[in-house]
């Protein structure tokens, strides 16, 4: 046994957690690799107030939910150090950087980003997310094809997207149901942990879910099933349940919806968004607050609409996040040794390859091939080739790539 594997007693203060929360919520950049690797460092490296094999448990955990993993593991910890408090502490501190940084950013956005300089930050930004999104693409495909089956379901589910445009939920569903009937992965057996089996905080997972729908519910009786904050607050609710497979894989049923069908924003403003979350602390799939905002803020061009569009998608995205962590967090070490659940999730998760690479082909077609035109646009390509080079060649960080490509495109607008 190793000296992380044996972390202090319980008896870590209230107080002391939360200014810890509050720093790994401030230091989380990266997407949810380096989030993660940052709660790693902290609390099972640095204060070892958890366990290697409950955090490693945890993950696993949190991995089968749909939503952000990395703040689902932020709740989770926080819930098994301080119970209920302790999760919605630890859930709630690890977004609020980043929704406060992303809606300044949107306020930025709205009202300077005709400026020249600006427009071409964001043009530049836009390339360097294609590099990224092919980048998080080809790692989800080496860890997710590695049987037949998994290379059939990738490629089923892009050509459901890409060809037969079908509902994003229908791939998820059809891909569990391969998963059940078709995939057997290897399961790990857990260690068992005593403190893992405390009774089921049912109250707070009932409290979460009245929470998360109250708005829905009151939006729709108040002002009816069409207007502009009901569509958002359903179809953001709706998204919380099917987003398996991380930011990417959601962000294909945002661009099919909210690009393509309400029409809340353009493909370039999509990319331009997932630049900001890019730059932002947080998890990834803030980038729907940017969403939410511009679909507030577009119809009358009122900031406080914006603004409380935003904090809705926000809210009801990340609400469920609590429900899916108090209702599950006591039954972590059965649902890891369930074989047909493992199953469940390997057909989603090569489900999510085919998911993602409709996304880079989505955003590619966009932005190389921008107003209809039969040739590339050669600043875009570019830069793109520039950021690619960068990801896969220099082994660059996202934060790096994002900066190089932002000032390159500065330069290139001037010739």
């Amino acid at each position: 046994m190793t000296l992380h594997d044996t972390p202090q007693k319980h008896g870590v203060n209230y107080a002391e957690a939360t200014r810890v929360w509050a720093r790994i919520a401030a230091l989380s950049f990266g997407g949810p690799a380096g989030q993660i690797a940052v709660m790693h460092r902290i609390l099972v490296d640095e204060l070892r107030w958890v366990s290697e094999a409950r955090f490693l448990h945890a993950l696993n955990f949190c991995m089968l939910l749909p939503g952000p993993e990395a703040q689902q593991l932020a709740t989770y910890l926080g819930w098994s150090l301080h119970g209920v408090r302790g999760g919605v502490t630890a859930g709630a501190l690890f977004v609020l950087p980043g929704l406060l940084c992303l809606m300044a950013l949107s306020w930025i956005y709205v009202l300077y980003g005709h400026v020249p300089a600006i427009a071409s930050i964001f043009f530049g930004l836009q390339c360097a997310v294609l590099a990224i999104v092919a980048q998080a693409l080809w790692r989800v495909g080496k860890r997710a094809l590695r049987t037949r089956t998994a290379l059939l379901v990738a490629v089923a589910s892009f050509l459901a997207l890409r060809g037969f445009n079908l509902p994003f939920p229908l791939v998820v569903i059809a891909a569990a149901a391969i998963g059940w009937i078709a995939l057997r992965p290897a399961v790990i057996e857990p260690a068992t942990d005593a403190t893992m089996q405390r009774a089921s905080p049912l109250r707070a997972a009932i409290v979460a879910a009245v929470l998360w729908l109250l708005p829905v519910v009151v939006l729709f009786l108040l002002f009816g099933p069409d207007a502009t904050f009901t569509r958002v607050a359903s179809f953001f609710s709706r998204l919380a349940v099917v987003s398996f497979g991380g930011a990417y894989a959601a962000l294909a049923y945002v661009a099919q919806h909210a690009v393509e069908t309400e029409h809340w924003l353009s493909a370039s403003e999509m990319l331009d968004g997932l630049g900001m979350a890019e730059t932002t602390p947080g998890p990834l799939i803030m980038v729907v607050q940017f969403v939410g905002f511009l679909a507030g803020y577009r119809p009358s061009g009122s900031l406080l609409a914006g603004t409380l569009a935003g904090l809705l998608t926000t809210w009801v995205t990340f609400a469920p996040c609590f429900v899916w962590i108090f209702l599950g967090a006591p039954y972590v070490e059965r649902l890891r040794s369930n074989k047909k659940l493992a199953g469940v999730l390997a057909g989603i998760t090569a489900a999510v390859v085919g998911v993602i690479a409709s996304l880079a082909v989505w955003f590619a077609l966009h932005l190389l091939f921008a107003a209809g035109s039969m040739t590339p646009d050669w600043r875009a390509s570019l830069l793109t080739v520039l950021a690619l080079l960068l990801l896969f060649a220099a082994k660059r960080g996202v934060l790096t790539v994002l900066a190089v490509c932002a000032a390159g495109s500065v330069v290139l607008a001037q010739l």
